[in-house]
């Protein structure tokens, strides 16, 4: 519930609210007149008493929607009011760019071309030590001990999936076009589980997915849900009316040339 005393300090400060001509002043300082246009209105900053921002409107070529703020401020028993920030914001109809996302997180799959290089941070949780000292991070010594370790005991790789980058991917596939819930396996007739191209996987993903090995199917080749489907399943029959209608004899021409003039 709204307090009366937060409702209280949303209105505007009476003097600050009718400081326009100081805020102008000093927005005009900052930037050409040809630049700023009426004012918009004046708006009480919640944060502090007695301090309102001035609402201007931007004239700037490019800057279609944006708005100059000048916030301005009043001390305790005083009339002056003092300046204390302009700045350029954008409104509601503003064109601004969109959210920063890091070059990491913007990448799909598709988009890596041959040669290019994407490597895995130390730390990324997907991944674990084949061979660990306990739960502790671990320091640059010890990683190269864990890859010298692992060389001698043949194990291949340093590091294996984790039971969050098993359960990431699986969720992934699971909500994937190869799930469920895609177009195609909503219109199939039996799902992939009862299919015999399908090939299943081993270890602990064996109980809800597999690999389509038909190679008339879209999912050639790629990890499918048990209860994915298509139209190309081993067990699909066609209905009599569908089925492809036999082909005729061949009729053997037995007349001849001669037979031919005699008409």
């Amino acid at each position: 519930m709204t307090s009366l005393t937060s409702l209280v300090r949303a209105q505007p400060d009476s003097v600050a609210a009718r400081a326009v001509d100081v805020a102008r002043t000093a927005l005009l300082e900052e930037v050409p007149p040809s630049e700023v246009g009426d004012h918009l209105g004046a708006e009480a900053e919640t944060e502090a008493e007695r301090t309102v921002t001035h609402f201007f409107a931007c004239s700037r070529p490019g800057y279609h929607g944006w708005r100059w703020a000048v916030t301005v401020v009043r001390a305790y028993r005083q009339k002056p009011v003092t300046v204390a920030e302009v700045v350029l914001i954008p409104g509601a109809e503003a064109i601004t760019a969109p959210p920063w996302v890091p070059y990491r997180e913007r990448i799909r799959p598709g988009d890596l071309s041959p040669g290019d290089l994407l490597p895995v941070d130390d730390d990324d949780p997907r991944l674990v030590p084949v061979y660990s000292f306990g739960d502790d991070p671990l320091e640059a010594d010890d990683k190269a001990q864990v890859r010298d370790v692992a060389k001698e005991l043949y194990l291949g790789r340093v590091r294996t999936l984790s039971p969050e980058g098993r359960d990431l991917a699986a969720q992934r596939w699971y909500d994937g076009d190869g799930g469920p819930d895609s177009p195609i396996a909503q219109g199939a007739p039996d799902p992939c589980s009862t299919c015999g191209f399908l090939l299943r996987l081993s270890g602990p993903l064996s109980e809800t997915f597999g690999v389509c090995a038909n190679g008339d199917a879209n999912d050639d080749g790629r990890v499918v849900a048990f209860q994915h489907g298509c139209g190309a399943h081993s067990e699909v029959r066609l209905a009599k009316k569908h089925e492809p209608q036999p082909i005729p004899e061949h009729v053997v021409d037995t007349l001849g040339r001669d037979d031919f003039e005699a008409f």
